[in-house]
């Protein structure tokens, strides 16, 4: 097999990992607040991500190089994590998908201010016909906006800051440093809301949970493993099959069906972000290679990063 074949299949796998996590989290959105959620989501993955650090051998401390990127990329990842697992528990899954799938625009967008980057009318296109693949999703004016459409916004924006924010630092800062700190926030500011949002959670819900950690850490497992055996221009197109698993978790369990504009407007945005992968993948088009080089999933950033633990070849990306 390939190595690009078992990048791709090892990315398919991957996503429809994360697939089955959102599905988690949207059965539990039902009962629990995202507040909630993510507070024993994140306190779950602590003791494996310990276990799996206590292994590292890597010298230095866990003090940012980059204090104020790295506490706004913090802060982005927070606000993402919050705005996804709300989306999440109230819109179907394929709208959530349609609209967070628009990070890699705005990443691209980003990228000029704080990278540098120097997009050209093509990029620019498709980076407009991206988000009037939103639009049409959203349908202002025809259909109701609900806080969930707003959440999933928000999502995309703080996921692809928080990218973009790697990308800017990732050479001069530990890997270990941009797993833990996103992290430890989400444990402590869920924990100062959870007196206000807790309900009692069975223990069928709390495994639930658990389940949510590890499958994400499952998936980005896999994520790893894709960028290490496959070109980035192959594996990258590979997040958007999570729409297929998507539509067939929401018929299946949820009763949900994509409508017509719904179906347009994903395949608008995900057209677009394949041309954005592929347009950087040429040599010389892209300076930074902002999309490739981000190498976690777009939309959702509660999943640490675990380059330093799988991948030491690629501890900046």
């Amino acid at each position: 097999m390939g190595g690009n074949t078992k990048g791709a299949l090892h990315a398919l796998t991957a996503f429809a990992i994360f697939s089955a996590h959102d599905t988690v989290v949207k059965f539990l959105g039902g009962t629990y607040s995202p507040f909630q959620i993510i507070f024993f989501t994140a306190l779950f993955s602590f003791p494996i991500i310990t276990m799996m650090l206590m292994g590292s051998t890597t010298k230095g401390n866990l003090l940012p190089v980059h204090p104020w990127w790295t506490a706004a990329r913090t802060c982005a990842t927070v606000v993402t994590g919050i705005s996804a697992f709300y989306a999440f528990s109230t819109l179907p899954l394929t709208q959530v998908y349609a609209i967070i799938f628009a990070a890699p625009l705005l990443i691209t967008v980003l990228a000029i201010p704080i990278l540098g980057e120097t997009v050209r009318l093509r990029r620019w296109i498709a980076v407009l016909v991206g988000l009037t693949g939103v639009v049409i999703v959203l349908r202002p004016g025809t259909a109701e906006l609900s806080l969930g459409h707003l959440a999933a916004l928000a999502a995309a924006c703080g996921s692809a800051f928080a990218s973009i924010i790697v990308r800017k630092i990732g050479s001069d800062e530990r890997s270990v440093v941009l797993l833990l700190y996103p992290l430890a926030a989400n444990c402590i500011l869920m924990a100062f809301a959870l007196p206000f949002v807790y309900r009692p959670m069975p223990l069928t819900d709390m495994a639930g949970a658990a389940g949510i950690a590890l499958l994400g850490l499952l998936a980005a497992s896999f994520v790893i493993s894709a960028y290490r055996n496959g070109e980035a221009a192959i594996v990258a197109p590979m997040q958007y099959s999570q729409i297929i698993w998507a539509t067939l978790f929401g018929a299946l369990l949820f009763d949900e069906f994509p409508d017509g504009p719904t179906i347009l407007g994903a395949a608008i945005v995900i057209a677009s972000g394949v041309y954005i992968v592929l347009r950087e993948s040429r040599s010389g088009q892209s300076a930074n290679t902002p999309v490739l080089r981000t190498r976690t999933r777009f939309g959702v950033t509660t999943t640490p990063r675990l380059n330093t633990i799988f991948d030491r070849r690629t501890p900046n990306d």
